[in-house]
């Protein structure tokens, strides 16, 4: 520590009395205790050096106190002190890390930069295409890119997540694709980038490639793997992740515990889920809401109502995501009066605004229960007219509908949906196949006329396979595949051994 401390001394030009090393040991201490005393060494001091500004700016920003880090660098403007390069990068990284409506503040300082000639300091750079990264102003941190002679990988890395964070897949791919060398923190970023655009496949083809590279991935790495691994189905890939990650002492990491949380609860493997989060010592919203969403998409309404009672007795604060996953549990297993406490809880107790998801949700338990009218009503009262992202809720009830045979609910519902010039394949779909169902011919003709005029077209169903740790996923009308022939024969052979025959609605 001292070595570093006299290092930068030298690099600064400037000489000052000892106490500035214990200020410095304080102000980037992870101890609290410690920020406090190099505070109070730090204001009772009169003469402050530029050094110690510095010191204090990146204490500040370590201690994630972003605020009193800007407040630190204002005052060392009104002192007309000397800035420097070791100044800004943690100052602009404070920039980043304040809340939205401060952000301008690194407008500021990047004025500053500027204007003292820093611009093409790496580190700098660096720390100010992360802050435009961060308001997703990619075309200022472009701009900024450009100017640099000299890319490393660390701000080409920093590039990729910021195209990965603006949902800008291809211009992420093109920058990895074109760095002369990679290390682990871009494999994350590219595959973080692809998981946030949920191109689960192409993650785990670049998690096959880093493999190969001989490079160690990090807990960031599996993370992303590991959601792949869980939204493809995955097991077996996902299970030699976890002995990985147990090899490498990784599973104490909270967040990638909750992925493989996650991911055996989407694969069917509960009890292993539930392993997992028991061991799991600090239980945040997240894991919480990875073990009761398991349990409720895999049927066991009781068993994830009674971890959300746990959840809330250990302090943990559920979510919206929570409410989700509680209200799917009780739809399924047509726990009405349960179902509609807990909605009611949500704004009442735990004071979260129910969403649109919430509405569908509710929609959808008073429909499968055949309280078809309640359920009607509820939309009326909760949501009144059909607007933008409503079609969830809408189409929950028009199902019912269908299920029920409740033509005269339905047909008002789907009068409300033409009228407004609703485009959405699936609700079409489904008052289509109502109106049949219900040998209502003409109706069921002026629907399919209306999807005709609007050009209406199904987006093809998708299945994967995994075989030997890769996942091969089949599109419906597909026939890239070089076997697909062979694929064929031996479906026909299957559907001609199913002793009832197969009926398709022509539009499901």
């Amino acid at each position: 520590m001292r070595g570093f401390f006299s290092a930068n001394r030298r690099r600064h030009g400037l000489k000052f009395p000892s106490f500035q090393c214990p200020i410095s040991n304080s102000a980037t201490s992870l101890n609290t205790a410690f920020c406090s005393d190099a505070c109070a060494a730090f204001q009772s001091h009169r003469r402050r050096t530029t050094f110690e500004y510095n010191t204090m700016i990146r204490g500040y920003v370590q201690s994630n106190q972003p605020v009193d880090a800007i407040l630190c660098y204002r005052d060392m403007l009104k002192g007309g002190l000397i800035k420097n390069n070791y100044t800004f990068t943690p100052l602009v990284k404070a920039c980043s890390m304040v809340s939205p409506e401060l952000r301008h503040m690194g407008l500021s300082v990047h004025a500053h930069i500027a204007k003292l000639g820093f611009l093409h300091d790496p580190f700098i750079a660096s720390a100010l295409i992360s802050f435009y990264n961060s308001i997703l102003d990619m075309a200022t941190a472009e701009d900024l890119f450009d100017e640099i002679p000299v890319r490393d990988v660390v701000l080409r890395t920093t590039m990729i997540d910021g195209y990965g964070k603006t949902g800008d897949v291809e211009k992420a791919r093109v920058m990895f694709d074109e760095m002369p060398e990679r290390n682990v923190i871009s494999w994350s970023a590219i595959m973080a980038a692809y998981s946030r655009a949920s191109d689960f496949r192409e993650v785990l083809y670049l998690y096959r490639r880093m493999e190969e590279s001989s490079l160690k991935p990090n807990e960031s790495i599996l993370v992303s793997a590991l959601t792949a691994c869980a939204h493809l189905g995955a097991s077996a890939q996902g299970i030699w992740i976890h002995s990985y990650a147990e090899k490498c002492k990784y599973t104490s990491n909270p967040i990638l515990a909750t992925a493989l949380v996650d991911m055996y609860s989407k694969c069917g493997f509960l009890k292993l889920a539930l392993q997992i989060f028991e061991k799991i010592r600090y239980k945040d919203s997240g894991a919480w809401n990875a073990i009761i969403s398991g349990f409720a998409m895999n049927g066991d309404a009781a068993k994830s109502l009674e971890l959300f009672t746990n959840m809330v007795s250990s302090g943990a604060k559920p979510t919206e995501a929570t409410f989700v996953a509680v209200l799917t549990a009780c739809t399924h297993a047509k726990l009405v009066e349960t179902g509609l406490s807990l909605f009611g809880s949500m704004s009442g107790v735990h004071k979260i605004r129910p969403k649109i998801e919430h509405y569908a949700c509710v929609v959808d338990l008073l429909a499968r229960s055949s309280k078809l009218e309640e359920a009607e009503e509820f939309i009326d009262e909760k949501i009144g007219e059909i607007g933008e992202g409503d079609f969830n809720v809408w189409g929950a009830l028009l199902g019912a509908c269908r299920v029920y045979g409740r033509i005269d609910i339905g047909n008002r519902l789907w009068r409300k949906i033409a009228n407004k010039g609703v485009v959405d394949y699936g609700i079409y779909v489904l008052a289509y196949n109502m109106y049949r169902e219900a040998g209502l011919n003409d109706e069921a003709k002026s629907v399919r006329r209306l999807m005709e005029m609007k050009q209406m077209r199904k987006k093809p169903g998708c299945s994967a396979v995994e075989v030997n740790g890769i996942v091969r996923e089949f599109f419906a009308g597909d026939v890239v595949h070089p076997r697909d022939d062979r694929m064929c024969e031996i479906l026909d052979s299957l559907l001609s051994d199913v002793p009832c025959p197969v009926s398709l609605y022509e539009y499901d």
